[in-house]
């Protein structure tokens, strides 16, 4: 599921930004996303677990770290992508 990037006015928890950016594995993320990568890749790309990869995207999403949108494919199986919410 997307999280639609208009639905939520407030600005991020604080505390929940921080626990993300303190995550060695969040960081390793944020580091490997230059262009809108799926999990797959991002998991190849910093050689994380998938499964452990989708908890970070959730934390790092959650905290508006990262946004998450939809790569159409031909096939008919989308799948989502992650790109960095935010300005170096």
């Amino acid at each position: 599921m997307v999280r639609d990037p208009f639905g939520a006015d407030e600005a991020p928890d604080l505390q929940a930004v921080l626990d993300a950016l303190d995550d060695q594995e969040c960081r390793r993320i944020v580091e490997e996303l230059d262009e809108p990568m799926t999990a797959s890749e991002i998991s190849d790309a910093s050689d994380i677990p998938l499964s452990t990869t989708y908890r970070k995207l959730d934390l790092l999403t959650e905290a508006s770290l990262l946004t998450e949108g939809v790569e159409i494919r031909p096939a008919g199986q989308h799948a989502s992508t992650y790109e960095i919410a935010f300005e170096e």
